[in-house]
């Protein structure tokens, strides 16, 4: 691909991120601030929050997990966060024993308790082993939250709360998800911790 190609690649895919980040602002407001709230809320009453996903949102829940135990913008103490699916053997021996929809939903059973959070990332809405596991912990008396693009789907059967991206388009749903992450992280920590 020539060079002329490749920035009119860019350009026309970061305008797009950005333009789809606009939207989501102006349709999902409410929605971003009252999860941020139910997280701070979580931690100030000492909760924990878990999160869990698939392929690249699996990877996207770590990130933000890493945020939280570490630091986003400065020095605090840690915050009790952990993604669902993170310890190998457990997930293998899941997968292996009972299924690959089983891997969070045994986990959320063992370890999700009332008062917790729990985000599940799906761009579709529809990953059986994300809404298992919401499902679960909703009857454990957590706080369920998910992060979803812009279709009704079954997440939003088993969750307190749904972030919808406006966008079918999985990495561009993928992108505000972790934008509203690191939002996320910046809120917690300026509230619980302000310098």
């Amino acid at each position: 691909m020539p060079k002329q190609e490749i920035l009119k690649e860019f350009t026309e895919q970061l305008n797009a991120s950005a333009e789809l980040k606009q939207k989501l602002l102006e349709s999902q407001a409410d929605v971003m601030a009252n999860i941020a709230v139910a997280i701070v809320d979580a931690f100030r009453n000492g909760h924990r929050v878990y999160w869990c996903g698939n392929g690249g949102s699996f990877t996207d829940a770590h990130h933000i997990v890493g945020e939280l135990i570490g630091k986003y913008g400065y020095d605090r103490p840690p915050l009790p966060s952990f993604v669902l699916g993170a310890g190998v053997a457990s997930l293998t021996a899941i997968a292996n024993d009972y299924g690959y929809d089983h891997v969070f939903s045994r986990e959320a059973k063992a370890c999700v308790q009332a008062g917790d959070v729990l985000v599940g990332l799906s761009t579709s809405g529809n990953s059986k082993n994300v809404c298992d596991a919401l499902q679960i912990a909703q009857e454990q008396g957590a706080i369920t939250i998910g992060l979803a693009g812009e279709k009704q789907a079954r997440i939003d059967e088993v969750c307190d709360m749904v972030l919808h991206v406006p966008s079918t388009l999985t990495p561009r749903i993928q992108e505000c998800h972790i934008t509203v992450g690191h939002v996320i992280c910046d809120v917690v920590e300026k509230t619980l911790f302000p310098k």
